[in-house]
């Protein structure tokens, strides 16, 4: 988004530091895996008005809504139970793109 260059700067060096990360701390056993969100149903976002939440959540493209905190857990379980999974990125976002 325009206005947000030292935030989207600071999301990249996460996004970076993944994969040389986990590379580090392979040989004691340790997997880093970053999960990129998307708009999820926070307290943060409950606090702003309803049309608003309904047109974040429209920008979605699918499922167009708002993402629920269960949705997050589920990933992070599926992860976590996974060990092959090292290393990556990923993102959990129904494919959403911020408009400028």
């Amino acid at each position: 988004q325009v206005g947000q260059a030292a935030y989207s700067a600071s999301k990249g060096g996460i996004v970076a530091m993944t994969l040389p990360i986990a590379r580090d701390l392979a040989p004691l056993g340790i997997r880093v895996v970053t999960i990129a969100p998307g708009l999820f149903s926070t307290p943060l976002l409950a606090g702003l008005p309803e049309k608003v939440r309904n047109f974040l959540g429209q920008q979605v493209p699918f499922p167009s809504r708002l993402g629920d905190p269960a949705e997050y857990a589920h990933l992070v379980q599926a992860l976590a139970e996974n060990p092959m999974i090292n290393g990556e990125v990923v993102r959990l976002d129904g494919a959403l793109r911020m408009q400028p």
